[in-house]
């Protein structure tokens, strides 16, 4: 359990944990690899999300997945890049968490995770929240707590 007073503290900048959706890069599931290892090169992220027609959050997608999709034991086959979908490759065993959604939780699933997408309840992809924007909050936390509170060592039981 979150300590009471850290928890405040925590979340004294939880508007700035949820990214929204319409800042997220993603791509589509009918998208082709060649598609999803362009926008993976040009944003820079070796993970995104991967929504349906309905904007549904449906996967993730990777560099290492669709390296994985073209190589064969003797070579790297890129004319297939063009030939696979992206719903062919992709994880779909991620975690998603819903809107409003639990911190504590969320700082569980970030330790493995560098970003936990976020849905509504009908699975609409409403935004990620990111292991970056925590260890923000949290760094806050440590330069700035013992100006806010006193902070005193409990004495230890023999």
């Amino acid at each position: 359990m979150i300590g009471k007073e850290i928890g405040k503290m925590l979340l004294e900048n939880q508007e700035n944990f949820l990214i929204p959706a319409e800042r997220v890069a993603h791509i589509q599931v009918t998208n082709r690899l060649d598609h999803a290892l362009l926008v993976l090169t040009k944003i820079g992220y070796n993970v995104i999300p991967v929504l349906d027609a309905e904007f549904k959050i449906k996967g993730l997608i990777s560099m290492s997945m669709i390296i994985d999709a073209i190589t064969s034991i003797k070579d790297i086959e890129f004319s297939k890049l063009g030939d696979i979908r992206v719903d062919e490759v992709m994880q779909t065993d991620f975690a998603v968490i819903n809107n409003p959604y639990d911190l504590e939780e969320v700082l569980h699933l970030l330790v493995q995770n560098s970003f936990v997408c976020v849905a509504s309840e009908d699975g609409s992809f409403t935004g990620i929240v990111t292991r970056s924007e925590i260890l923000k909050a949290t760094n806050h936390i440590a330069h700035e707590f013992e100006n806010k509170y006193d902070v005193k060592r409990k004495v230890e039981c023999v």
